[in-house]
């Protein structure tokens, strides 16, 4: 690990600022254009105002994608824009590419920047928060938030994938593998060795359970696998989906259960859910013997997020959602092992 995740947050985030500020006159922008950082977890996003107009910058994580699954990402991105499916623009560097490499004294790894069009809109919600607004109007929102990922299922099922097409699988190893994509859950040191027990018994059932599911096309494809309430932006012309960037081969399920994960709380969530499922249901079949199998996708929604705290330690969310996080996610495992 680079000294560049030992300095405090706010010192990483000078540095990247920096990087940003570089980055610019790659897309004929001044270095001196007006930014701010919105998110820092896998990416750092900022809003970048240039000539009036604005724009979304991301700052990727290093290593975390090739540059091919990185191409890969903002060409569906693309085809789902064709097909309707309101994604945020790809804006090319001037040179034509749709993302540049580069780095910066304090930044040594070399980074993946990439520009998109902005999207108004207001977010459904938060992790931190769960979902915002009255009942009403959230059990209205997941409605539409189902027909919209069942469309994007459709879409990716029939997509005639571009030659070099190149994505990670949330596959049996991708999630509970001997490493899997977000990290060694089992070995998150705030676990207790009761917990870790618990944690490490649920992952081998886990892994029995996902081999006789199968993936058979009418529950594994393609996915976004982040469809949270901040990346769903609600505005007067409909529901726009951002932040592509764990996207990638997957169950179905596990995209739902993505999208309801940081919402089950909510006093009002079987409404929720029955409205997400019923909006599913009026764009693509899911049969009610896979439905059934929500419970193991939550947990499995949930090991991965501890394997996310593991190794996203240096940002300061992922500190703060971890003891969280255990609670939740040691409750789902008892009760899927019938231990509780």
């Amino acid at each position: 690990m680079s000294d560049f995740y030992q300095v405090p947050e706010q010192q990483q985030i000078e540095r990247l600022n920096a990087l940003v500020r570089a980055a610019l006159p790659l897309w004929g922008m001044a270095a001196d254009a007006e930014i701010s950082l919105l998110k820092y977890r896998e990416n750092a996003v900022y809003a970048v105002v240039s000539d009036g107009t604005r724009y979304a910058l991301r700052v990727h994580r290093a290593n975390y994608h090739s540059d091919a699954a990185l191409r890969s990402e903002l060409q569906w991105m693309d085809a789902l824009n064709r097909e309707g499916i309101n994604t945020p623009d790809v804006i090319p560097a001037t040179d034509g590419e749709l993302f540049k490499v580069f780095s910066v004294e304090g930044v040594p790894e070399p980074r993946q920047v990439d520009i998109l069009g902005w999207v108004e809109g207001e977010a459904l919600g938060s992790i931190e928060e769960g979902a915002s607004g009255d009942a009403e109007t959230t059990i209205a929102n997941y409605r539409i938030v189902g027909e919209l990922m069942a469309r994007l299922h459709n879409q990716a099922q029939r997509w005639d994938k571009p030659a070099g097409f190149s994505r990670h699988a949330w596959d049996v190893d991708g999630l509970v593998g001997e490493n899997p994509l977000w990290g060694r859950f089992w070995e998150l040191g705030a676990l207790t060795d009761d917990q870790r027990a618990l944690i490490e018994r649920a992952r081998e059932k886990v892994r029995v359970d996902l081999e006789t599911f199968g993936q058979d096309e009418d529950r594994y494809g393609l996915i976004h696998c982040d469809f949270l309430p901040e990346n769903l932006l609600r505005s007067a012309d409909g529901m726009r989906l951002i932040d592509f960037d764990d996207s990638g081969y997957g169950w179905h399920l596990f995209d739902i259960a993505t999208s309801l994960f940081f919402i089950a709380d909510d006093e009002h969530f079987d409404a929720i859910f029955d409205a997400f499922i019923t909006g599913y249901r009026s764009e693509r079949a899911l049969p009610a013997s896979h439905e059934e199998l929500m419970p193991l996708f939550f947990l499995i929604r949930g090991l991965v997020y501890l394997g996310w705290a593991l190794t996203r330690q240096e940002i300061d969310t992922a500190k703060e959602m971890t003891p969280i996080l255990v609670e939740a996610v040691t409750a789902l495992a008892r009760e899927y092992l019938g231990e509780s």
